[in-house]
């Protein structure tokens, strides 16, 4: 049986980089916030996003230098890659960023810290760990996981996310990217920076295919320079193998070809995570893709329900959920008029 209902000022369903200063800026107001988080503080960037992933894209840039020192007239020795090393080190940032956001939550006069996964069951009502907690308003802020294509024989393999990548102890031999937007991008030159051959599979004609053409064009030309395969305009249609090989097929616009590599990323956007909320138990509405549908003042479609971050399906970045936040705040106690469209 659930306990009895605890009320709250404020609820916010995850504690990423939209969720986080919100729940904050409402405790400072005198608020009684709940934050709600199943996972690590910090939501995608600090934890599987941005902080680990520039982490390392640092060390691959070290790598990248040393290996092309006489450039500049600088000439070393053997360059060795010591990844578990380079694990380490974005573990321990990781924490660091991590343990900053702990020390400001479940302390007096902060959000109180709810650790569980939260679903809906009324309008404005949620139970966590068989808790019901009520709310005179909700921001959902549960961001959003990778995406993974319906391709044949894909489920069947063991495929890499941006999640799992970023545990990987030893340099695939042979790296296959699927998706040539920012997430695949960044892992490819990456891990080339590392010593791995790669290889990129985008469907689209072009890689980054909502940049301008100038930009892309040039992105491409660099990667390539740096000895990455990119492959556009190709349709993964099938997927088999294990771990260190494994074949994709891909049809063009008018043959067929065989990649083959020892590991695969799938880097082919991201789904919102909103299955199990149980938003069937409120007025929120989602798109087809499942993104909750929000007005450009990011609020949902049942009364006193926001949404921010990458669960509305907005562009997955960092400074678009810290903006979300700035919006939701602005438009509720400043009496600013601001408006989505600021994000753009």
């Amino acid at each position: 049986m659930p306990k009895q209902n605890v009320k709250y000022d404020s609820i916010i369903l995850g504690s990423g980089q939209g969720g986080n200063p919100l729940a904050q800026a409402l405790a400072a107001r005198g608020e009684r916030v709940a934050l709600i988080e199943s996972g690590p503080l910090g939501g995608t960037c600090v934890n599987t996003g941005c902080t680990p992933t520039k982490t390392m894209v640092a060390s691959a840039q070290v790598a990248h230098y040393a290996r092309n020192a006489a450039r500049w007239g600088i000439h070393t020795g053997d360059i060795r890659v010591d990844l578990p090393a380079i694990l380490q080190r974005k573990n321990r940032v990781v924490q660091e960023f991590r343990s900053g956001w702990e020390k400001k939550v479940d302390q007096p006069g902060k959000p109180d810290l709810l650790r569980g996964h939260a679903q809906f069951v009324g309008m404005r009502q949620l139970e966590v760990n068989g808790e019901i907690v009520d709310g005179k308003r909700v921001f959902i802020d549960t961001g959003a996981t990778p995406n993974v294509p319906a391709i044949l024989g894909l489920t069947s393999i063991p495929f890499l996310t941006n999640v799992s990548i970023l545990e990987l102890e030893t340099i695939p031999q042979h790296l296959l990217v699927l998706g040539g937007g920012y997430v695949g991008l960044e892992f490819a030159q990456m891990f080339r920076r590392f010593g791995s051959e790669v290889t990129v599979i985008q469907s689209a004609e072009a890689i980054l295919p909502n940049e301008d053409d100038d930009i892309t064009l040039e992105l491409r030309r660099c990667l390539e320079s740096e000895g990455i395969k990119i492959h556009v305009g190709a349709k993964a249609t099938a997927v088999r193998g294990t771990r260190g090989s494994i074949e994709v097929d891909l049809a063009f616009a008018d043959v067929t070809e065989t990649v083959a590599g020892s590991h695969l990323l799938v880097a082919t956007g991201r789904a919102p995570n909103t299955k199990n909320l149980g938003l069937d138990k409120t007025h929120v509405k989602t798109n087809p893709k499942g993104f909750i549908v929000v007005n450009d003042r990011l609020e949902t479609t049942a009364p006193d329900v926001w949404a921010l971050g990458d669960v509305t399906g907005g562009p997955a970045f960092t400074h678009i959920s810290y903006n979300d936040f700035q919006i939701i705040f602005g438009n509720l106690f400043e009496g600013a008029s601001k408006c989505e469209g600021l994000r753009l």
